[in-house]
């Protein structure tokens, strides 16, 4: 009988340490869902974060951009204007080179900030880019080739500061 007691106890014993077991492994698969819940909680919120960065600093570029159009735009008649002044027929070869000289530092200024001149001779018209004042026949050239620039347009990054005043032909 003694022995069959301890095989009762052990049996005893085995079934609370396979009840604790149980428990114990219940309590582990609920802390493992939780922190897998939460993992993808911490996931998601970094690419919401990650997503706001990368809207913002395209807002950025995009509100400095509009502001250094806004702002170079205001130059750009000036810069017509010494442009002319480069072609004008003058007796004052010093006169001439000091237009140019200023006339290049303007130019060096726009570059330096990212502003482009929008190409035009030979260059397909584009109404994003270029605005067309006049229209000409001509069969060497080939369907709405820009054949004649008036005015220079300008453009920082994708954004046009100012269209090109241009003639297309056929």
């Amino acid at each position: 009988m003694s022995e069959e007691k301890n095989e009762n106890l052990e049996e005893k014993k085995i079934e609370k340490k396979e009840e604790k077991t149980k428990v114990v492994n219940d309590e582990l698969s609920k802390t493992k869902q939780e922190l897998d819940e939460t993992t993808d909680r911490l996931k998601r919120i970094m690419a919401e974060f990650e997503n706001y960065k990368k809207r913002s600093n395209k807002e950025k570029e995009m509100l400095y951009n509009s502001l250094l159009a806004d702002i170079i735009s205001g130059f750009l008649p000036v810069i017509d204007n010494l442009e002319k002044a480069v072609t004008a027929k003058t007796e004052d070869e010093g006169y001439r080179q000091g237009i140019e000289l200023v006339l290049k530092q303007f130019i060096d200024v726009l570059k330096k900030f990212g502003i482009e001149e929008i190409k035009t001779i030979g260059e397909t018209f584009d109404p994003e880019l270029h605005e067309a004042v006049s229209s000409i026949q001509d069969e060497t050239k080939g369907e709405k080739e820009i054949v004649e620039e008036f005015r220079k347009g300008y453009k920082v990054g994708t954004k046009v500061i100012r269209h090109s005043m241009v003639s297309v032909a056929n």
